[in-house]
């Protein structure tokens, strides 16, 4: 089964819809975002334990504070490669970024090669079906290019200004992904 649940967001983002199968969160998305066309959206609306734990997370998270609790969640067609790079956005600290380039370079020394495509990085992290949670607006372009957010760069502005990140080390691009 697929369920679906709409929250609410404050000022200043876009709506957040998300998916369950009726014990775990499978999707978190911004309404309207890119990311939509890789979710279901006909799905039974439904008051599940876990929307409203995502909830709770998603409020306090919202209020400007981290969250010290995971909702549970469950990632289909996990690769390996995509694995990787979700643990290493989940290890980004809250309030700090990373670009797609340490990332590479992190997943490179592990597998001990000599290095590993950047391009494949933000592919991994464009997949991300748990937004926010799993924290891809935390990712930025080597030279602070707000780029690669499938939620849509307006939204991905307003998590970094919310967790209190220098907003002068990023710039919008003319073009590209972000937009």
């Amino acid at each position: 089964m697929c369920y679906k649940h709409k929250y609410k967001t404050p000022d200043g983002f876009s709506n957040i819809l998300m998916n369950s199968d009726g014990e775990y969160l499978t999707g978190l998305w911004f309404e309207g975002s890119k990311d939509s066309s890789k979710h279901k959206i006909d799905c039974e609306e439904k008051n599940l334990s876990i929307f409203k734990q995502t909830i709770k997370w998603l409020d306090i998270y919202f209020s400007g504070k981290e969250p010290e609790f995971i909702p549970k969640y469950k990632i289909n067609n996990l690769t390996p490669f995509r694995k990787e790079v979700i643990n290493i956005m989940n290890s980004i600290p809250y309030g700090e970024t990373t670009t797609y380039n340490e990332i590479s370079k992190i997943i490179a020394k592990n597998r001990g090669i000599k290095r590993m495509s950047s391009q494949a990085v933000g592919g991994a992290v464009g997949w991300n079906p748990i937004c926010i949670i799993i924290p891809c607006h935390r990712v930025v372009g080597t030279n602070g290019s707000l780029t690669g957010y499938s939620g849509g760069i307006n939204n991905k502005v307003a998590l970094l200004t919310l967790e209190k990140n220098d907003m002068s080390k990023f710039f919008v691009p003319n073009q590209g992904t972000a937009l």
